[in-house]
């Protein structure tokens, strides 16, 4: 008989949540509604993930090139933000969650920024599952961030350049102090990265599914983990 593979949870998933637009026009509803009901779902796979053992969880909510959507969309998206940053707290401390926002929140206003503060302070403490959200987050605009604090460091005297290698890169990372993703799964039938954590998704399972965001759920999550437990980690090496 064939040896039994231990069934791995992955410790790290990150997700692409696209086609919350296209469920919401397959629908006859506004765009909006795509998004307020891809919300519900987020808060959804939290619980879920968090049940299934996943340690980290981190989703892409707001890019960099999604500046460029239409204002109604974008001003409906940052409400958004701002109501969970306002009221999310409650259940982050029954269910012991850690928030962490990242990407480039200069550019946020500044009610939005303070209440992302105040939720990072008032769950860092917490020991459940670490749920990282990327807001106005591009993988590019990281790295850039990232070599100029190392150049700034380099120029000062406190860094030197021959010192530098991946570890020291990955600690300048918004991502910091996070293991890399083990899978990332991406929504409604889109196979790119678009631009998500380019650096920490190196060595990551992919995992692609027709369904739209909204329709998400845990039933489509174990399919994932599943699927995850199917592929070999070889990690540029041999399978043993």
């Amino acid at each position: 008989m064939a040896e039994q593979k231990e069934y791995r949870i992955p410790a790290h998933v990150a997700i692409i949540m696209d086609g919350n637009g296209r469920w919401a026009k397959k629908r006859g509803l506004p765009r909006t509604a795509g998004h307020a009901q891809g919300a519900k779902v987020v808060e959804q796979i939290l619980e879920d993930a968090d049940h299934m053992g996943i340690r980290y969880l981190t989703v892409y909510a707001f890019s960099t090139e999604n500046w460029s959507r239409p204002q109604t969309e974008v001003k409906a998206l940052m409400n958004l933000l701002r109501t969970y940053m306002r009221t999310a707290l409650p259940k982050c401390t029954k269910n012991n969650v850690r928030v962490r926002v990242i990407g480039d929140r200069s550019k946020l206003d500044d009610d939005l920024q303070k209440a992302i503060d105040g939720l990072e302070e008032a769950t860092k403490g917490n020991t459940g599952i670490g749920f990282q959200i990327a807001i106005n987050y591009g993988a590019r605009d990281e790295m850039r961030r990232a070599v100029t604090a190392l150049a700034r460091r380099a120029a000062d005297g406190t860094l030197s350049p021959e010192s530098i290698t991946e570890q020291t890169i990955s600690d300048a990372l918004d991502t910091a102090g996070i293991p890399d993703p083990d899978l990332l799964i991406r929504t409604c039938g889109e196979e790119r990265l678009s631009n998500f954590l380019m650096w920490q998704l190196s060595y990551a399972e992919l995992y692609f599914t027709d369904k739209a965001w909204p329709d998400f759920d845990r039933d489509e999550l174990v399919k994932a983990v599943d699927a995850y437990n199917h592929r070999e980690r070889r990690y540029g090496g041999l399978i043993q």
